[in-house]
Formats: structure tokens, C-alpha cells, sequence
């Protein structure tokens, strides 16, 4: 296509035709995401629509991050329908797999690593989450898995079921890891007492629980930093 052509694009296309010769460092939010939706209405372009999505949300990403495809439709904004809202869901998850899984290339040397790969995975989750990351001897993850789900303010999770997946992948370590929806990342009174039934649990099969990591969009709390195996 010549420049001329480019010139009579749609407004809906021009987003695209940035990227196309800039690059996606050189679009706004707004635009990246009018990228994903792809055309507006008849009353609004793309970025208009992607504007008031974020106007929505005060233009936090974050907030978007936690938004599923149902709560992008809740948000009742005409023009973005479930198609729209498919892509814009879609896009999110596929960053967050990104991230997690550059760090899963690491191995596993610190609380640091352990949160790098677990925050991307958990942090977002509205009900709390509870995970394990299974280790070889080499401390590279070799398992990753959702044990159990929780309501908005807790969840439990059964060492047997843990310590036989642990098993099955011959994992030698492991670090437990949840996340906070709260926000809050000071363990409770159970989560201290569930990381020490675990640890008990898997020192029977000669298996470590060498942390526990909570997270939160706050940032990370390690229990083995914080002395507390």
C-alpha cells in the first residue's frame, strides 16, 4: 500500500498504521488498545472507545488486568461488545504468560525468582489462590499448578494432594505461594500454620518446602526470608 493510500485510512486504521511504521513503543495505551479492538461505531472511533475504557477504570491498567470478559462487558460501554472484549481479554492473558514464562526459564535462586514467575500467574486473581512450585535438584521449576481455590478472603489446601503431585513430577523442593486479593501481604495465623503442616508433611518423603511466597499487586512477602520455616 503507497503513503497516498495510508493517507485515506480510516481513523479506526491509524493506530495500526503508527505501529505498522513506528513500532508499539510510539502508541498511547488508548491506541495499543484500539489496536486490539479493531473498529469503533459510527459515533466513535477505536481510540474513542478505548479512551472511555480507560476513563473507566482511571486509566489504571492494572485495574485492567483484573477484568474478565465479563467485567469489560459490566462496564456497559456501547461499542465494546463480546468480541471486543474476547481480544482485549485475550491480549491481557497473553502478557501475563509472557512474563511467566521468561522467569520459568530461571532457575529458582530466591525469593526475588520465585515471585517473578508466581506474581504475573496470581496477583490479579479476585479470589485468593493457593499454588505450588515444584522443583528439581538443579532449582528450576519443573511443575507449576493451582492446588486449590478460595473464596474472597481464604482458601485451603490438602498436603496429600500436593505432596502426590510433587511425586509424579520428582520434584526434590517445592515453594507454596498464594495470592492476597486484599492487597495485604502479611501472612495470617493459618496461612503460618498450613505452611508448617505442608513442610512437616513433605520432610516424611524427603521433599523441602523451601518458601512460601504470598503476593499481591503490592508487591511479594517470603516467608523464608522473614524466618518464618
Amino acid at each position: 500500500m503507497t503513503s497516498t493510500a495510508i493517507k485515506h485510512w480510516a481513523v479506526d486504521d491509524r493506530p495500526r498504521e503508527k505501529l505498522l511504521y513506528k513500532g508499539t513503543s510510539h502508541l498511547s495505551n488508548s491506541e495499543l488498545i484500539a489496536v486490539l479492538i479493531n473498529n469503533g461505531t459510527r459515533q466513535k472511533s477505536a481510540v474513542m472507545l478505548a479512551q472511555e475504557l480507560l476513563s473507566a477504570l482511571n486509566n489504571d491498567l492494572n485495574k485492567l488486568s483484573r477484568l474478565s470478559v465479563k467485567d469489560i462487558l459490566n462496564l456497559n460501554i456501547k461499542g465494546i461488545g463480546p468480541a471486543k472484549a474476547v481480544s482485549i481479554s485475550a491480549a491481557i492473558e497473553l502478557g501475563l504468560r509472557r512474563d511467566a514464562s521468561y522467569s520459568k526459564r530461571k532457575a529458582v535462586s530466591s525469593s526475588r525468582n520465585a515471585a517473578d514467575y508466581v506474581r504475573p500467574l496470581l496477583q490479579f486473581k479476585k479470589q485468593e489462590q493457593f499454588a505450588v512450585l515444584f522443583l528439581n535438584q538443579g532449582n528450576r521449576v519443573t511443575h507449576f499448578q493451582i492446588v486449590s481455590e478460595g473464596g474472597i478472603t481464604s482458601t485451603v489446601a490438602d498436603p496429600r494432594i500436593i505432596l502426590k503431585i510433587a511425586l509424579a513430577h520428582d520434584a526434590v523442593q517445592m515453594i507454596l505461594c498464594h495470592n492476597h486479593p486484599s492487597g495485604c501481604l502479611t501472612p495470617s495465623k493459618a496461612d503460618i500454620a498450613l505452611t508448617q503442616k505442608i513442610k512437616t508433611a513433605a520432610l516424611t518423603l524427603d521433599i523441602q518446602v523451601v518458601d512460601h511466597i504470598i503476593v499481591s499487586e503490592e508487591g511479594y512477602y517470603s516467608f523464608a526470608d522473614n524466618d518464618l520455616l
